[in-house]
């Protein structure tokens, strides 16, 4: 069904690397905006994830999921992983994940900051810090992704 079978079964490359066929770092991925971004988004959501349990420990479960999805998609990004499911959209995964990701962090964080003590306060900056990284990553998949290119043709 994702044909991750087709992705095992490809004829192993020439060179070098031909016996390393396991799980690669692309280390230019991690360079990248993109994996910058991911491994900003991990890091943050792992400090929420900390004041979190410190403080309201009922909210820190929103913060833990997203981090492991987070994790997810930066261990399928960087190894290359995600070609294999190719009948996957991956752009449009990775921006419902920012949007989600969005929806969920302004609201436990607007929750949190209501109990008045300190870690839930910094679990609220940090969290409005990692809604507009969220936001500037799923920003940039929309333009560079999924929206609607134009030809010479469409332009008058």
């Amino acid at each position: 069904m994702f044909n991750a079978w087709d992705c095992r079964e490809r004829p192993p490359e020439e060179g070098a690397a031909a016996g390393l066929q396991g799980f690669g770092v692309d280390k230019n991925f991690l360079s990248s905006l993109k994996g910058i971004l991911l491994e900003t988004e991990l890091a943050l959501t792992f400090v929420i994830f900390i004041c979190f349990t410190a403080s309201i420990s009922a909210y820190m479960a929103a913060a833990l999921l997203e981090f492991f999805i987070t994790l997810a998609f930066l261990f399928l990004y960087a190894t290359q992983y995600y070609q294999c499911f190719d009948r996957l959209n991956w752009p449009c995964l990775d921006f419902l994940r920012c949007v989600s990701a969005i929806i969920i962090f302004l609201v436990v964080s607007f929750a949190a900051v209501t109990s008045r003590e300190g870690a839930a306060i910094a679990a609220f900056v940090f969290g409005i810090i990692l809604v507009s990284v969220f936001a500037y990553d799923a920003f940039k998949i929309y333009r560079t992704e999924l929206m609607p290119r134009t030809t010479e043709g469409d332009q008058q």
